[in-house]
């Protein structure tokens, strides 16, 4: 294969990878939506802040003991989007103040022609 060729390949199969992660939570001891906001938003903010994602509050706003959390990543590889995801569900995961009920994942690619 030359050199010409394979550059034309690599080219077709590049392209941006969308990488989706929803966290449903439980909260502790929290009694009213106030104190659900002092919980979920310094999570929201951190997240965010370190590691550069869209993320948000995105389910579950009516109820004070649970949430639930959105974050999306955009990579160039699907390797990238996996660690991101990755180390943000760690994070949440390691909370002391919450409980992490369940985790649901989905990688976005470019169409496979």
């Amino acid at each position: 294969m030359t050199s010409r060729s394979r550059n034309a390949r690599n080219r077709a199969r590049s392209g941006a990878f969308v990488g989706s992660l929803t966290l449903d939570i439980l909260l502790g001891d929290v009694r009213s939506l106030k104190q659900k906001r002092s919980v979920v938003r310094p999570i929201v903010a951190e997240i965010q802040r370190r590691f550069s994602v869209s993320v948000a509050e995105t389910g579950e706003q009516d109820l004070y003991r649970r949430s639930e959390i959105g974050i999306a990543v955009v990579a160039s590889t699907a390797a990238h989007c996996t660690e991101v995801l990755d180390t943000c569900e760690r994070l949440v995961a390691g909370r002391p103040e919450i409980e992490l009920l369940s985790a649901r994942r989905r990688l976005f690619g470019p169409e496979e022609e």
